[in-house]
């Protein structure tokens, strides 16, 4: 395969990226503390008008079918969860980057968002299943960012998605990941590694997002959450991916050191994911479609 662009025009592509919402970047910031506290969550919304007023039809859009209609922030968040309400914010904010058609992987508009939740609901279940603790909040708000750098390669891609899949067929190149540093010289994790320090994200949720095709390299002590992310992402892809690159990624089965998972748990993960998935999609598409 002939290289396409140089790293260095992709790098200032990444520079170029709008950074993200004061609200978002906070939010990211509490939720991957530990100790954080749900009123610090309770108080970025109320600061921000559109969050509170996209939280509030969120909560209470017919895909959550509550009795009674939530009017206060405090009972949305409570309701939502943390790690949702960071997830709206982060999808409001860089909506450009998750919604856009990927052209170089052949995925429609809205399939890298559709990837990265599914990713984030496995991630979370599967951290319940950790050996050691690993905070599901995180996990899940790792697995929202951890493709986003496909947003920014997608462009320098191309229609070259077919090339990468027979170099693969034909053993020219390990997988996806190679076949993007073949044609670019970066790949997607590096590329979302680069904007996630542009973002200046916590080093947790850059760890995750750098390594999440090869945890095994990921430092010690990220390696739990990278491992989640890693598993949670392959679970997505089973669950449905229509991009080019779905399943040509390898499986690290040394997940197991990490995660007491049996192979009935992971399918029960999978239709956690396929649930919960439709729900939060209903609701989000539903809020969408009564704001025009």
């Amino acid at each position: 395969m002939k290289q396409r662009a140089k790293k260095e025009e992709i790098l200032k592509a990444i520079e170029d990226v709008p950074l993200l919402s004061p609200s978002a970047s906070r939010l990211l910031q509490i939720t991957s503390q530990e100790d954080h506290d749900i009123h610090e969550v309770i108080d970025i919304v109320k600061c921000d008008s559109s969050l509170t007023a996209r939280v509030l039809k969120i909560v209470n859009s017919v895909a959550y079918g509550l009795a009674h209609e939530v009017t206060t922030i405090d009972r949305a968040v409570s309701y939502l969860g943390e790690r949702m309400v960071a997830g709206i914010a982060l999808g409001d904010s860089a909506s450009a980057l998750f919604h856009k058609e990927l052209q170089g992987y052949e995925g429609p508009k809205s399939e890298l968002w559709n990837h990265d939740l599914r990713t984030a609901i496995a991630a979370r279940e599967i951290a319940r299943f950790a050996k050691v603790t690993l905070s599901a909040d995180l996990a899940f708000t790792a697995g929202i960012l951890h493709a986003v750098g496909k947003a920014v390669l997608s462009d320098f891609l191309g229609q070259t998605a077919n090339d990468v899949l027979v170099s693969i067929d034909d053993h020219e190149v390990e997988d996806y990941l190679a076949g993007e540093r073949e044609l670019l010289g970066i790949d997607h994790t590096e590329a979302g590694y680069v904007l996630a320090k542009n973002w200046e994200l916590p080093e947790s949720l850059q760890m995750a997002i750098r390594y999440h095709h090869m945890p095994a390299e990921a430092p010690d002590e990220y390696k739990p959450l990278v491992y989640a992310v890693h598993l949670g992402c392959i679970v997505a892809m089973m669950c449905g991916s229509q991009a080019s690159d779905s399943l040509q990624y390898h499986l690290d089965k040394k997940y197991t050191d990490y995660f007491d998972l049996s192979s009935e748990q992971i399918a029960s993960v999978m239709l956690e994911v396929n649930e919960e998935f439709d729900k939060l999609d209903c609701a989000m598409s539903d809020t969408k479609e009564k704001s025009r």
